[in-house]
């Protein structure tokens, strides 16, 4: 067994016994203990910026995108985020021992079905260290032990947040590692994490198509994928042009690096002579964006466009595809051949095809009428979120609190046996 190995199995086994003591603390405990949070990362402000900054340094040095830098940036307006977002959890309704369902069985056994913590979750994420404390403090919530593995990109700022959350662990009364930081950036890291099902109850990972494979290949625990961002905007034969570019320009340029920012437009055969030109230089002449096209988006704009290697890719940056399509149906099919299933939306004045893409669009969040940009949980009401899932079972879209916990029966008797 590797020094690494066994570092990781030290960290496991101290988490999970720091989540049992989680599991049992009560909604007020738990609140104390984000509340120490919050005061903890506004007095540590310092400490934080001088981290990212570092990491930032780094960034540049070795040429990440913008897009990459923004996602990696810790000003001071997103550690006032961090901060609001930690006061929005504690005033948030603790699924936690919620009675889902309760009955009586013929025999006098009462049952019950209630919420409770999954455990330990470990989260493998990459660029982002604002996940550090948005994982964390949902899981904390919910009674659950938090085991992270950031990316390289933002190590020392990741290392500063995870510090902070264990000093006002501590400071609560409760065990350091009710968050654990893997300290090494290490890829030998994540596999050896995906084998701790010993002590691992769940593995999130948010990141890349590369790192979510290596996950589901390696893990021996359930997986929550926060995958791909294909998200699309159909721009429907009755659509308005004012409202679509609205969205478009929304949804593409407010903040391309992140998973529900538009990806693709598909724009309806009738309408892209006189939609795609106009638009075309909006994104073009203020954004910046760089626009690939199949061969019908080139005659619609009187130019050649590159045509996009993969309709399936997440650019994260100011890259937009676009296609022409005759009609809903044929939009449906693409989204179904080449999303991912995450959001996409449709602008149309036409109630019909409207409610058949809300139906038939089979995607975590579906929008008419709307930016892709609002599927996030905190845009949702639930709070700050740990990621979206693209998968369909027990978690799907925005995950926050009800989706961090499991569920268990319990039966109150006086004496039944089983006849």
């Amino acid at each position: 067994m590797s020094e690494l190995s066994v570092q990781i199995e030290e960290l496991c086994r101290k988490a999970k016994k720091a989540s049992r003591q989680l599991a049992i603390a009560t909604t007020e405990r738990k609140n104390e203990l984000l509340g120490n949070i919050a005061e903890a990362l506004d007095e540590g402000r310092a400490r934080i910026a001088e981290a990212n900054e570092k990491d930032v340094k780094k960034g540049r040095e070795d040429g990440l995108t913008s897009a990459m830098l923004d996602r990696l940036e810790l000003n001071a307006k997103r550690i006032d985020g961090m901060i609001q977002a930690v006061h929005e959890v504690i005033a948030l309704n603790d699924p936690v021992k919620e009675v889902i369902k309760r009955w009586t069985l013929p025999n006098g056994l009462e049952m019950e079905k209630i919420r409770v913590p999954i455990g330990l979750i470990g989260i493998i994420f990459e660029s982002r260290p604002n996940v550090t404390v948005d994982a964390s403090v949902l899981c904390l919530k919910t009674g659950n032990g938090t085991i992270l593995r950031g990316g390289k990109e933002a190590i020392e700022s990741n290392r500063v947040l995870a510090e902070l959350m264990q000093e006002a662990s501590e400071k609560t009364g409760f065990l350091r590692e009710t968050i654990v930081l893997i300290p090494t950036t290490d890829r030998e890291a994540i596999p050896l994490l995906c084998g701790m099902d010993k002590y691992i109850d769940l593995m999130i990972p948010r990141g890349g198509h590369g790192l979510i494979e290596t996950v589901v290949k390696n893990a021996r625990m359930p997986v929550i994928k926060h995958y791909h961002g294909v998200c699309h905007l159909y721009v429907h034969e009755a659509g308005d042009f004012d409202m679509a570019e609205s969205i478009l320009i929304n949804a593409k340029c407010q903040r391309p690096g992140v998973c529900n920012a538009v990806e693709t437009l598909l724009v309806d055969e009738s309408i892209a002579g006189r939609f795609l030109p106009r638009v075309a230089r909006a994104l073009r002449d203020e954004h910046k964006v760089l626009l690939l096209g199949d061969a019908a988006t080139s005659l619609a704009l009187g130019e050649t466009l590159k045509e996009p290697e993969n309709w399936s890719t997440e650019y994260l940056d100011l890259i937009l595809a676009v296609r022409v399509v005759k009609g809903l149906d044929e939009a449906i099919r693409h989204l179904e051949d080449f999303g991912s299933h995450h959001s996409d939306t449709i602008v149309t004045a036409d109630k019909e095809a409207g409610e058949r893409f809300l139906n038939e669009v089979d995607s975590a969040t579906v929008y008419w009428n709307a930016s892709t940009r609002f599927t996030d949980g905190n845009q949702f009401g639930f709070g700050a979120e740990i990621g979206i899932s693209t998968d369909k079972i027990h978690a799907r879209g925005p995950m926050a609190l009800e989706e961090l916990t499991s569920y268990k029966y319990i039966a109150r008797g006086s004496g039944q046996i089983r006849q």
